[in-house]
């Protein structure tokens, strides 16, 4: 196992399908089994609060890195390994990709398309080179993906750079498929 951490972006809200929580547990779960700790927004509210919880009850490690003006309006969690506030949201972004070595995308609003976006752009830019997957949770992120197949097909995007963003539907899946691009440095620059 090539991953000590994974960044996981996700709401700050449950969301409506029972489904978005139960694989937050579950990816959770699975990364404390293989030992891999969370590096998250640092939030205790929707699956933001239910993914460290999970991690935290399983004996994983936690960091989170939130913004100073979100702690209030986010509820800052408590009881984490580590909490990093930040000035703001790039600082955010910054902190979360230097503590993680991959991430994931559960489902979320326009704060984890930010987040997802800009770790791919970085990651197109060469500032890092470290694997991302969107867990596809009964079919969350399919219209994302399929207009990332149309951005690819009217030649905005390169195929290699398309076959970067990894898409798993469960959770093991996903941390193994991060684990090969990491191990085997699949993910660095592409044209």
């Amino acid at each position: 196992m090539t991953l000590k951490r994974i960044a996981i972006y996700c709401g700050h809200q449950a969301g409506e399908n029972p489904a978005y929580r139960d694989t937050a547990v579950a990816l959770a779960n699975a990364m404390a089994e293989r030992g891999i700790d969370l590096v998250y927004g640092g939030g205790k509210l929707g699956l933001m609060g239910i993914v460290a919880d999970t991690v935290l009850e399983a004996g994983g490690k936690v960091y989170g890195v939130i913004p100073q003006s979100l702690i209030d309006v986010e509820v800052a969690h408590p009881g984490l390994t580590e909490l990093h506030p930040v000035p703001g949201m790039h600082e955010r972004k910054a902190k979360m990709t230097e503590l993680t070595d991959a991430f994931v995308c559960l489902p979320g609003g326009i704060g984890t398309l930010d987040e997802l976006m800009e770790a791919w752009t970085w990651n197109a830019l060469g500032y890092h080179s470290k694997p991302f997957c969107l867990l596809n949770v009964e079919g969350f992120w399919d219209g994302f993906a399929s207009f990332c197949d149309k951005i690819a097909n009217e030649g905005f995007m390169s195929a290699d750079r398309r076959k970067q963003l990894l898409m798993a539907h469960e959770p093991v899946e996903a941390i193994e498929k991060l684990d090969a691009a990491a191990a085997n440095g699949t993910q660095g620059m592409v044209w």
